[in-house]
């Protein structure tokens, strides 16, 4: 006698299918949750600047990094067992309401770099507080989801052409595909023009302040890293 040999019915397959096709769709729903969150950590980075900003205003009455009192009155000569460092460069610019030096700052006695000292000890932002050295700035700046630092400046010293502000705020090693996402979420959905703009990435620290042409939304490519910058 021959064997009968027996196969999937219709039923079977198109069961099958269904499972796949819900597999597939759990798998790009995470990703779209995972990219979602990561945008919206970017996009809190951001917003978080101003309250660093007034909340130590409303405190000193005076600019974090821009404090020539920081050391004496307001925060005192140590923190914790934390040495108080105020900014000397550029020099004689302190307390005069600017937060002088490069956003990405080479220098670790510029305002913009120790803002983030001041903002810290003032208990208004976490990350390390002990004062930065020339060879450790990198690691003393605050990073963002996808580990490029974070950097803040005045408006007269914008990185981007054309991208005028108070105070200018940069994050760096963005991927294209946040980027556009990030513009659509906080600006005008083009990475061109707004008060939020991408710029290609900077990943050096530099003295020297080196303004950039925007790059249009057309443009971004999603597997490529950018710097986004926002004015404030």
């Amino acid at each position: 006698m021959r064997s009968k040999q027996s196969g999937f019915t219709l039923i079977e397959i198109a069961i099958v299918l269904v499972i796949v096709g819900l597999l597939l769709g759990g798998v790009l729903k995470g990703q779209e949750l995972i990219n979602s969150a990561k945008v919206k950590n970017m996009a809190t980075d951001f917003r978080n600047i101003p309250l660093f900003i007034y909340g130590y205003q409303d405190k000193f009455k005076a600019l974090p990094g821009d404090d020539s009192s920081v050391a004496t009155t307001h925060l005192g000569a140590t923190v914790n067992g934390v040495t108080v460092v105020a900014a000397t460069t550029p020099a004689s610019s302190q307390g005069n309401g600017v937060i002088n030096g490069a956003w990405n700052s080479a220098t670790q006695t510029d305002e913009s770099i120790l803002f983030w000292q001041h903002v810290r000890l003032a208990g208004l932002a976490a990350g390390v507080t002990t004062a930065p050295t020339a060879a450790n700035i990198l690691d003393f700046l605050p990073k963002n989801a996808d580990g490029g630092f974070i950097g803040i400046t005045s408006g007269s010293n914008t990185p981007v052409t054309g991208l005028a502000g108070t105070y200018i705020v940069c994050s760096t090693s963005i991927l294209g595909k946040y980027v556009k996402q990030l513009d659509v979420t906080m600006d005008d959905g083009n990475t061109e023009t707004g008060s939020v703009r991408a710029i290609a990435n900077v990943t050096a620290l530099n003295a020297t302040v080196v303004a950039a042409a925007a790059v249009a939304s057309t443009a971004i490519v999603d597997a490529t890293s950018y710097t986004v910058c926002m004015s404030l």
